[in-house]
Order: structure tokens, then C-alpha cells, then sequence
């Protein structure tokens, strides 16, 4: 739900605002999120709106940008017009509302989060038996000898892709396969059970493959990693598609969702794999008991390979560069 508020110092706003809000835990980032948009930096620090993660945002539009590119204003006078929209999982406009019919809004989000059958399949790949159990257990064994360093995710800030800890979005940690040999083996079984399938899926010839390593997610520390997309950054552009290759079983939650395409959670078997479009709005649930370790390579072609070295300027410190 987007709901364009301008200032909540409006009376008519305000009054829409608290309607929205009187069930706040409507609004988890599971079911649905809401955004405000404000004109006003002063209605946080007066305590008019505060923001609650997960569910509910306020997005500062200072410059109206947003609000512009939204009809909610317009370039040519002062005028403010809010009023609520809401979207659907798969972020098409579903509804738009005047304020004073907020439960017209709220009554359709409810509709939408019913949405959807435990059947609907979201277009991903579930490849069995790309790794056997003794690469599983050479990779978990790898992980525990090495121990993990903390995971970071990719965002863009002032025009650089850098890397970002928030334990709130993510929490992981990983460990890098430094040994050739190896990696070129577990390339090549990459190469042979997932290339041909994703060219006749997806009609896309995978011939590059981006890092080599192995994740786990702690159920001590909540293993997880909030909705996110892998591309969506200068330095990640390149990237087509992502895999998750599980190397156990022994643990509890930790599964993939696609919250576009519907509840339904993938969790592959030791070995196997989800193969799945980068663009592709995608979490990996909390681990609730145990580890959950997986190889999370990224796939791409030559043309892409062009394009992530052409954007090495965009990379912020610390993030290294490629040379094909």
C-alpha cells in the first residue's frame, strides 16, 4: 500500500492515516507493506509517523519527485492531492482510493493477501542431484574448518555499488573456496546439469559463473535474508541468474520464497538446486533449528560479462573489480 500523505498535519490525512494504522500488524512485509510518502521532514520528529520494521515505511519526498512522478502533485503549481494506492504482489495497481474511503483500500489489501493457492509455482527451476553428498560434505566441512565472515548485502549510494551489513535484512555468513582445483570441478557440475536445462527453459546460454562459495544461515543468530532482489544494483547488473544448491537437510525453516508468485516456500534436497531469475523478488525464511548451508553461485553470459567489467567504475571500496 502506498498511501501519498503530503503532511500529516492535514486533518483529513491524519484521520486516513489512523484508519490505515489501526491494525498495524496488518502490515508485516509478509502479507503486505506499507509505504507513506511525506512532504514533511517534521512529521517524524514530531512523532506524527513512525516507521516499524517489517510493515510500515515513510518515504521523505522533499523534492516531490516521487509524488510528481505519482499525479499526487504536479511541477506546474503547489498543489497537494493525497490519496491511497494499492498494489498487488506482483506490484501492478489494484485500486485507487480517495481518503475518505481508507477501508475500501484496506478491505481490497486483505482480498489480495488471500490471493493465490499452496499450488502456484513461481517460474523457477528445481534441479535435483547437481552436487552428490560427498561435495556437500567436502563443502560443509570447508565452512565449519574456515569459520564464516559476515555476509553483506549489495546497495548503491551516490551513484557506488557497496557492500552493506544490516542484521535486520540479513543475517548469513560465508566462506570463500580459495582452492582452483576445487572450484573448477564444482564449475563443471554446474556446467553440466544446469546450462542445458536453463537454455531450454529459459532460452539463455549460462556460460559465466560469479563467485564460489559457501553460506550458512544460524539458527543462533536467526539465519536469514529479507525479500531482495540480485541485480538491482550497477555492480550486480550483470547478473541473470541466481542458484541455491542445499547441502543438508538437518535444520528447520531456512526455505526460499517468492512473494510476487504467491506463499509457497522451495527448499531443495541436499545436492539439488533452484534456479531462478535475478529480477525475481525472492527471501530465504529464518532458520529456526540448526545450520543451513548452501552453494550460492550467480550465472551469466559473455555479453553480461562486457557489461560487469564496463561497470567497474560504479564500485565503491571494497568491492572488487572483474577483468574478463
Amino acid at each position: 500500500m502506498l498511501f501519498f500523505m503530503g503532511s500529516a498535519t492535514v486533518d483529513r490525512v491524519r484521520a486516513a492515516h489512523a484508519r490505515l494504522m489501526a491494525d498495524p500488524d496488518r502490515f508485516d512485509d509478509s502479507r503486505c507493506s506499507f509505504f507513506g510518502v511525506i512532504l514533511d521532514v517534521a512529521d517524524h520528529a514530531a512523532g506524527r509517523i513512525t516507521t516499524r520494521i517489517p510493515g510500515i515505511r515513510y518515504i521523505l519526498d522533499s523534492d516531490r519527485a516521487v509524488s510528481n512522478a505519482y499525479g499526487a502533485s504536479s511541477a506546474d503549481n503547489n498543489h497537494y492531492e493525497p490519496y491511497i494506492i494499492v498494489l498487488d504482489r506482483q506490484l501492478r495497481v489494484a485500486g485507487r482510493y480517495h481518503l475518505a474511503d481508507a477501508d475500501k483500500a484496506l478491505a481490497l489489501t486483505d482480498r489480495l493477501t488471500q490471493e493465490g493457492k499452496p499450488e502456484d509455482w513461481a517460474p523457477v527451476l528445481s534441479v535435483p542431484r547437481v552436487f552428490d553428498r560427498a561435495t556437500c560434505r567436502r563443502l560443509i566441512e570447508l565452512y565449519d574448518a574456515e569459520g564464516g565472515q559476515d555476509s553483506g548485502f549489495m546497495r548503491e549510494v551516490d551513484g557506488k555499488t557497496i557492500s552493506v551489513i544490516d542484521h535486520g535484512h540479513k543475517r548469513r555468513s560465508d566462506v570463500t573456496i580459495k582452492d582452483p582445483a576445487f572450484c573448477r570441478v564444482l564449475s563443471a557440475r554446474v556446467n553440466h546439469c544446469l546450462r542445458p536445462v536453463i537454455q531450454r527453459a529459459f532460452n539463455f546460454d549460462a556460460t559465466r559463473m560469479e563467485r564460489y562459495i559457501v553460506a550458512c544461515y544460524d539458527a543462533s543468530v536467526a539465519g536469514h535474508f529479507r525479500a531482495h532482489r540480485d541485480n538491482t544494483t550497477m555492480g550486480t547488473a550483470h547478473r541473470r541468474f541466481a542458484v541455491t544448491i542445499n547441502l543438508n537437510d538437518d535444520f528447520e525453516g531456512g526455505e526460499l520464497r517468492f512473494p510476487e508468485f504467491g506463499a509457497r516456500t522451495y527448499r531443495p534436497a541436499p545436492g539439488g538446486a533452484i534456479v531462478f531469475g535475478c529480477g525475481l523478488l525472492h527471501e530465504a525464511t529464518p532458520v529456526t533449528q540448526g545450520r543451513r548451508y548452501a552453494f550460492l553461485p550467480f550465472l551469466y553470459d559473455d555479453e553480461a560479462a562486457a557489461q560487469r567489467e564496463a561497470n567497474n567504475q560504479y564500485l565503491g571500496e571494497g568491492v572488487g573489480s572483474y577483468r574478463q
